[in-house]
């Protein structure tokens, strides 16, 4: 089973960057890909990054192509999400979860082990 733990969220201003963490437990992290969501309030949850085993594929939401990179650290168990050029409408709390599937899906419903969420906030 694998157990999911974010950090790194915290409020910036328009135009810096963060960089979030996610550190999974369980023997069998790197068997699997893993991703990141987020969600503001009222809004549905929003595919953010997908990032595979190894760390070589790597697929991102429309919103964030360009301004955020996801990576991974097979050693640490750890996956990150490098924040570029953050804008205001990126304020949202944001999870990283384990992908169930050999693909590199978009959608929730193919993801588990969520985490509890970092809350990230950009200020205009």
């Amino acid at each position: 089973q694998v157990r999911s733990v974010e950090s790194g969220g915290g409020l910036v201003q328009a135009g810096d960057s963060l960089r979030l963490s996610c550190a999974a437990s369980g023997r069998t992290f790197r068997d699997y890909g893993m991703g990141w969501f987020r969600q503001s309030p009222g809004q549905e949850r929003e595919f953010v990054a997908a990032i595979n085993w190894g760390g070589g594929s790597i697929r991102y939401g429309d919103s964030v192509k360009g301004r955020f990179t996801s990576t991974r650290d097979i050693g640490r168990n750890t996956i990150y999400l490098q924040m570029n050029s953050l804008k205001p409408e990126d304020t949202a709390v944001y999870y990283c979860a384990r992908n169930r599937v050999n693909f590199m899906a978009t959608q929730m419903t193919y993801y588990d082990s969520w985490g509890q969420g970092t809350q990230v906030t950009v200020s205009s």
